[in-house]
């Protein structure tokens, strides 16, 4: 960024954090000063990195005694993972934007060398969608899977499955859509065949006919509309609403070594949220996230669906949709314990995880919603903005299924199809 360009956007910030009730630089006697000036943090290349990339870009990390942070593009889900295994000191990358399941899937070596991992916070609720090929359009598909079954069922007659892609085995992504097919009696383990593709190379993926569907997190799917090559079945608040997705964590023996320095890169996140969720700000973000320095994509394919406007590719259209991506807005930064239970018994569900995993145990290792209170209270969150139970309690999906995180067993049991 020039000279010109970061003054513009640092005068540009300054009026937005004042008109998100934010301000100069914070005492921090509260948490003791930060024993390094700086982490190295990954991001894929999703809108929903952008509370990473803004706190960046307004000096946020800086503002918390934390100058040297540097935020960098991972090229996949399994790179981030690869990366955090290594950790910076190697080569690696200290901490991350990351798919909710997968500081657990690490610090349980479920998906390579055990590596424990601590969420410090979620960095939005809502936002990633599931889009289909231009070809079957007449599908409608929907909020209902159902559509898509005859065309399943005429694929795998031909002897060749219908192909649906997600972004990491275990995730948000590959979570969402299996739900999405299942409650309609679709087997994604049976009737399709999903394979993995990374978020930013999905729309090359559809349009080179390498699948029929995927599902992913914003801006692609709306870029797929864009470029009239699929339409978006659903955006997966439709499906659960206000659902918790991505989270910021690091890994546990980089927060163990500098416990201020985490309460610090925390509150520098939770006041970014917090700008990212002031609409005055939403051209900037747009305008900073879809930079060449980040997602290097149009401003239109981010801006529109932040503000809850919804072309959806099939003539459907939703104008300030309750669905939207939100960073700060309905809690969606706090990392809640019962979402992460309900992450961990959908990986049970489909065998991703043993069934006799003790979940609380893991929860209570990984889950650090002690150290987000103490950022909160850093970044002068005021008290009635955070919440004061660790469990947003009983939640209801489309389909009228009923998680009771007091008896996950219990809608587990209540779910046809699984692999446990």
């Amino acid at each position: 960024m020039g000279r010109r360009a970061f003054l513009k956007t640092g005068a540009t910030a300054a009026a937005g954090l004042a008109a998100a009730g934010l301000g100069s630089s914070p005492a921090l006697a509260a948490g003791g000063k930060p024993e390094v000036t700086g982490a190295k943090l990954g991001f894929i290349a999703l809108t929903d990195a952008a509370p990473l990339i803004v706190a960046k870009e307004l000096g946020l990390f800086a503002k918390y005694g934390m100058p040297d942070v540097v935020v960098a593009k991972q090229a996949s889900w399994a790179g981030t993972r690869d990366n955090l295994v290594l950790g910076a000191a190697a080569g690696g990358i200290d901490g991350a934007h990351i798919l909710s399941p997968m500081p657990y899937l690490l610090t349980l070596g479920t998906i390579g060398k055990a590596t424990p991992m601590s969420i410090l916070a979620r960095l939005n609720v809502n936002g990633q969608g599931i889009s289909v090929e231009k070809e079957y359009l007449g599908a409608r598909a929907d909020i209902n899977s159902a559509r898509m079954k005859p065309l399943i069922a005429q694929r795998k007659a031909a002897g060749r499955k219908i192909t649906m892609a997600m972004t990491f085995p275990g995730g948000t992504h590959d979570l969402w859509i299996r739900y999405w097919l299942a409650a309609q009696g679709i087997n994604p383990d049976v009737d399709v065949e999903l394979i993995t593709i990374p978020p930013a190379q999905m729309v090359a993926n559809m349009k080179a006919n390498t699948m029929e569907a995927f599902c992913v997190g914003e801006p692609w799917n709306d870029q797929l509309v864009a470029q009239k090559l699929g339409y978006t079945a659903v955006s997966t608040g439709q499906l659960w609403m206000n659902h918790p997705e991505k989270a910021f964590a690091m890994r546990s023996d980089w927060v163990a070594a500098h416990p201020n320095a985490a309460i610090a890169l925390t509150a520098a996140v939770i006041e970014a949220q917090r700008w990212c969720d002031v609409p005055a700000n939403n051209a900037k973000l747009a305008e900073i996230v879809g930079g060449r320095d980040w997602l290097k994509v149009p401003v239109t394919d981010i801006q529109d669906r932040l503000l809850g406007n919804f072309n959806m590719g099939d003539g459907r259209v939703f104008k300030n949709a309750p669905f939207k991506m939100k960073f700060w807005a309905s809690n969606a930064s706090f990392p809640y314990k019962s979402h992460d239970l309900w992450f961990l018994t959908e990986d049970q569900r489909w065998g991703k995880l043993p069934a006799n995993l003790n979940t609380k145990a893991v929860i209570a290792k990984v889950n650090r919603a002690d150290i987000w209170r103490k950022a909160a209270a850093l970044a002068k969150v005021p008290a009635a903005q955070i919440p004061k139970s660790d469990s947003r309690g009983v939640e209801r999906f489309f389909d009228g299924k009923v998680f009771d995180p007091a008896n996950p067993a219990a809608y587990l049991a209540s779910l046809k199809i699984k692999k446990v």
